[in-house]
């Protein structure tokens, strides 16, 4: 019994802000206002999403795509309300792993953390390798052209290889320079050497300005962030002359499937709000100001997310969109050559900044975790001049740098998705136990509060109905399917439902908040549209974060050395 409640234990927020401030050394400097929050969190958000993954999604689901913006958006603005009531309340850096150490305890908290790392890693590594992609076509717009197999991951460009070998496999350009490349590879013992060199560089540039202060990260983040919304405006302005309403015609052409097929590439567009909560405590007034920034990047970004999505949409057919380079692609596809050109420098500098945000988030995760005992004491070693997580940062630029060389970008992403949906379904959760538990009564802001001891369950009732009336063929379909393949293919959207209902009878009982519990099942019901893959190698991953847990984390713990049990 002991050992079960001792891996729930607690840290109250009084504990929580004197562990900050009593950290010898780790005064981090306190600079970020309100305008460089927003700043930080459209960098991060305005990132590879809008400028690479943004051509898949709408290659999948046709110009409808845009309505799946709106959609992720509300199930983001739920979330972010929950997150700016826990950063009011605690204004320490480690987002979801600090909220998660308050709600539900050390193991949920360690669980929430190793999941951010995951998220931010493979975020980063993703935004680095198509930066590569902008990078190397830029300068081919400048006549300099690198060897393909210092450009290409080894995966990719055998895939590509053995399609050319293929009797009529139609194949994109991009495929033909792989193709080509995977033969001009040098070889040892029959092995191809390939490698992403300029995502691994530009990984280790800008981990060198992130340890040098927040400062310099925070004038480098605010510069290339007006270059970037002008780059977006830019095409959402010049690219409306050129739209051709038929191309908006099927707008689902591969009906709500096809649109939901996108749903890792454009949630994918959105992570980064969160990653404003990381920091925190370099913030002048975080009870403040965090609130008002999330919100304002959420509602910036999704109009932005929108237009772009029916102008790119409306400038060529949703089936050329599957580009690693959409934006400079329709205007070069519309003879615009020029402003293609323009695009492809500016893109570089743009998604440059995505890549900062994540990189200066990350170390601030591993910091906090290594200051509760957590994780080992290097992490929370802070610089004495440059006043950031030193040790911390330069991991984070071996964790990330390394796989940017050699792995694709199609796999990270989806596997992104899976640990924040994780981490967002308990900070909604949490928000709930604050309630609860009248811990928000602390809070400076709170989620608006909107009684669902009723509205909870009528919904619930409302939509098994409208599934039984309308959703024939879904049901037919489920009919048809082993249980052993309802297990493989359908247990999320199983566990989705079982936590709908049973939110219904918590929330009657205990008057939820509404909102909260639409970010957890708004969230929910986006991570079941995710491969079982990705689930297999996130389980894959949480077990190896317990594995470090048991073995360190849970001794050394700072509530296990004060002898502190659940509260």
């Amino acid at each position: 019994m002991e050992q079960n409640s001792s891996l729930f234990r607690k840290k109250s927020v009084d504990q929580i802000l004197k562990d900050a401030h009593s950290v010898e050394g780790s005064g981090l400097a306190k600079i970020l206002g309100v305008r460089d929050l927003v700043s930080l969190g459209i960098a991060a958000i305005v990132g590879a999403g809008i400028f690479s993954t943004i051509g898949v999604a709408s290659y999948n689901g046709g110009p409808a795509v845009s309505l799946l913006f709106v959609f992720t958006a509300v199930a983001c603005v739920f979330t972010a309300l929950s997150y700016a009531q826990f950063a009011s309340t605690v204004p320490v850096s480690g987002s979801a792993y600090t909220y998660a150490y308050v709600a539900f305890g050390e193991l949920f908290a360690w669980i929430i953390g190793w999941s951010l790392i995951l998220e931010y890693a493979v975020s980063n590594m993703v935004v680095a390798i198509s930066w590569s992609e902008y990078f190397t076509s830029m300068l081919k717009g400048f006549g300099i052209v690198l060897p393909g197999w210092l450009t290409v991951n080894q995966e990719t460009a055998a895939e590509a290889f053995a399609k050319l070998q293929t009797v009529g496999a139609e194949m994109s350009t991009y495929e033909k320079f792989a193709a080509a490349a995977y033969e001009s590879a040098p070889t040892i013992g029959g092995f191809h050497i390939m490698l992403n060199l300029p995502a691994g560089l530009v990984t280790l540039l800008i981990t060198a300005l992130v340890y040098i202060g927040i400062r310099e990260s925070r004038t480098a983040s605010n510069i290339m962030v007006v270059l970037k919304i002008g780059v977006v405006l830019l095409v959402i302005l010049a690219g409306a002359f050129y739209v051709k309403p038929e191309n908006w015609s099927p707008f689902a052409p591969n009906g709500i499937k096809g649109v939901m097929g996108g749903v890792a590439s454009v949630f994918f567009a959105f992570i980064g709000f969160d990653s404003i909560s990381t920091t925190a405590e370099e913030c002048i007034n975080p009870q403040r100001d965090m609130p008002k920034a999330m919100i304002y990047c959420l509602v910036i970004c999704t109009i932005l997310y929108v237009l772009i999505t029916l102008v790119l949409t409306g400038m060529v057919n949703y089936t050329e969109l599957k580009v690693s380079d959409p934006l400079a692609f329709v205007f070069e596809k519309n003879g615009l050559d020029f402003m293609a050109g323009v695009i492809s420098v500016s893109s570089v500098i743009a998604i440059t900044s995505a890549l900062l945000v994540y990189q200066l988030g990350q170390p601030r995760i591993w910091m906090t975790m290594s200051r509760d005992g957590l994780l080992w004491k290097r992490f929370s070693k802070i610089h004495p001049k440059y006043q950031t997580p030193s040790f911390a940062t330069i991991v984070t630029g071996f964790v990330v740098g390394i796989p940017a060389l050699f792995f694709k970008m199609d796999f990270f992403v989806d596997l992104t998705s899976v640990g924040t949906f994780f981490a967002f379904i308990l900070v909604c959760g949490g928000v709930l136990y604050l309630d609860q538990k009248g811990i928000s009564k602390q809070s400076k802001f709170r989620v608006p509060y909107i009684n669902g001891k009723y509205l909870i369950g009528i919904l619930f009732v409302v939509a098994v109905a409208g599934i039984l009336t309308y959703g024939k063929g879904v049901i037919v379909e489920w009919r048809t399917l082993t249980f052993m393949e309802l297990m493989e293919h359908k247990l999320l959207t199983i566990i989705f439902w079982i936590v709908w209902c049973s939110l219904a009878i918590l929330g009657f009982q205990h008057n939820f908040s509404l909102l909260p519990v639409a970010g957890i099942l708004t969230n929910l019901y986006l991570m079941t549209e995710l491969g079982s893959s990705n689930w297999l190698i996130f389980v894959i991953w949480l077990v190896i974060g317990l594995v470090i847990y048991f073995s360190y984390g849970y001794r050394r713990s700072k509530l296990a050395r004060s002898g502190q049990s659940a509260i």
